[in-house]
């Protein structure tokens, strides 16, 4: 009974799954180094030329169709998600027949010019929920993601992990892709890096604050005791102008009764006198 009663609470685990849960599949894609990729003319998707598979690029994310189905994913050597086709972007949907290194065999009656029939393939339901996946304009078509070219030196013994791919992708690679789709996978392999293996970006360093500049306010300081400039000890409100020394008394300057005036007086006398003497 115990056992039971814990295997029916796995299996209700199992169905709690959230549907947006990563489900890594084996398409039989080994690459035994980074693949030669060529940008498809008048659009944003890239393609495998020498690869005897329907191998793509687009929106920072590998593309391949097998078993007619698509899957995705970061890094070109996989591990790949299976992505549902109502789910597929339109760019890639739109690419022609002859950019299909392994077509089945279904695509030999189109158009080599021409994108797959989608519709009439997928039927009805697709056709519906997908309308105008076929229309668009070309001059306005969005420029091509960046090929991420750092995974070049990681091939071989040298492939990582998944857990390390995430960690080499977030450092490395910075491009925000446009669909949402892929908006969603990158959140969900970002989400899934381990706590253990934190990412690293590059960042420029910001400049640290600096405390602000008290500029001092210019001032002009006195004499020793507290004068003010250009003021003469003793000096008091409207009493004595400024640079006159202490003692002044303008009413005496006035009277002639100063040291100057009197010493003035007498040479006029001495003067006066030796005038008299002379005659």
């Amino acid at each position: 009974m115990r056992y039971a009663l814990i295997a029916a609470l796995m299996l209700l685990c199992s169905l709690a799954t959230p549907a947006t849960a990563q489900v890594r599949v084996s398409i039989g894609i080994n690459l035994p180094a980074y693949p030669v990729l060529q940008r498809v003319p008048g659009y944003p998707v890239y393609y495998a030329p020498r690869l005897n598979s329907n191998y793509f690029f687009y929106d920072g994310l590998y593309w391949v169709y097998e078993g007619d189905n698509w899957y995705g994913s970061p890094w070109y050597n996989g591990p790949w998600e299976r992505i549902d086709r109502f789910d597929v972007p339109v760019f890639l949907l739109r690419v022609p027949v002859r950019y299909y290194r392994s077509a089945p065999v279904y695509f030999r009656s189109w158009r080599a010019d021409a994108p797959p029939r989608w519709g009439e393939h997928w039927g009805a339901s697709w056709e519906q929920r997908r309308s105008g996946w076929d229309q668009w304009n070309r001059s306005s078509s969005p420029a091509p993601a960046p090929l991420p070219v750092y995974q070049r030196q990681y091939s071989g013994s040298r492939y990582p992990e998944p857990s390390q791919q995430l960690v080499i992708q977030t450092r490395s690679y910075n491009y925000q892709p446009r669909e949402v789709v892929v908006q969603q996978r990158f959140q969900q392999y970002r989400a899934s890096v381990p706590a253990s293996q934190p990412t690293t970006r590059r960042t420029t360093p910001q400049a640290q604050p600096q405390a602000p500049i008290v500029r001092a306010q210019r001032t002009e300081a006195g004499p020793p005791g507290g004068h003010p400039p250009g003021q003469a000890k003793g000096w008091e409100g409207a009493d004595r102008p400024p640079g006159q020394a202490k003692g002044w008394d303008k009413d005496k300057e006035d009277r002639g009764d100063d040291d100057r005036g009197k010493g003035r007086d007498k040479d006029k006398e001495d003067r006066g006198k030796g005038k008299g003497r002379d005659r």
